[in-house]
């Protein structure tokens, strides 16, 4: 066999470098493009079209995974009624957390944020997605064996997904109704998936806000060690 052809499973990487100017205006641009990123609640019911959610979970599935096994469904929702189900019960779930279970060291960082058990953006938004991570995997023989790496790789997949839809001019919120088994119920999935994330897509309100914040600096988030 040619060293072209392939050996045991595997192909040729394609890679292509750049120049080094062109990899440091790549990085800047991109970096810009993330930076003006922010997280909102409220969002327009303007129409987004489907195939843009398509784009974007196909772009969340080229993340690296364990072994991979790729252990994740993208449920995408655009059925009011059913928007209005997921909404109650995550309503439902955090009025209880918010009342009963928070505790004070995370209430201490919620409270700046302004967030409560009132979940308008779920309703609000075009699209809801709820992302599930599999805890298993069938095998060729039918029988289920564990996935491996299944919460890092699904993590890797959400900041792509997030990615993706700040990069086509749309915003998310990375939401997680605490306890989220209400989601696997609502949406008919298998016993082996397991909810993580909610995250609502679409256009920000004429009127949306976002906190006042600022990110932590360069120095406050890494360690070079040269």
């Amino acid at each position: 066999m040619g060293e072209d052809e392939g050996d045991q499973g595997f192909v040729r990487l394609v890679f292509e470098e750049l120049p080094l100017e062109q990899m440091h205006a790549n990085a800047e641009a991109f970096f810009e493009l993330m930076d003006g990123r922010r997280t909102t609640r409220h969002f327009s019911d303007r129409r987004v079209p489907r195939e843009l959610i398509e784009t974007a979970v196909k772009t969340a599935s080229t993340s690296p995974s364990g072994a991979h096994l790729q252990p994740w469904t993208f449920v995408a929702i655009s059925n009011q009624a059913l928007k209005l189900r997921i909404r109650e019960a995550a309503e439902e779930e955090e009025r209880k957390f918010y009342e009963e279970r928070v505790p004070e060291a995370w209430k201490e960082v919620l409270d700046p944020l302004g967030t409560d058990h009132v979940k308008d953006h779920i309703t609000e938004a075009p699209w809801v997605v709820v992302l599930f991570r599999h805890s298993q995997r069938k095998r060729a023989s039918g029988e289920m064996s564990p996935t491996y790496y299944s919460q890092e790789s699904c993590g890797i997949a959400a900041g792509l997904f997030v990615a993706a839809i700040h990069n086509m001019g749309l915003v998310t919120l990375t939401h997680t109704p605490s306890p989220m088994g209400f989601l696997r119920d609502i949406l008919q999935r298998p016993e082996h998936e397991h909810a993580m994330l909610l995250m609502p897509v679409g256009f920000p309100a004429q009127d949306a806000r976002v906190p006042h914040i600022s990110r932590k600096s360069l120095d406050e988030v890494s360690e070079f060690l040269e």
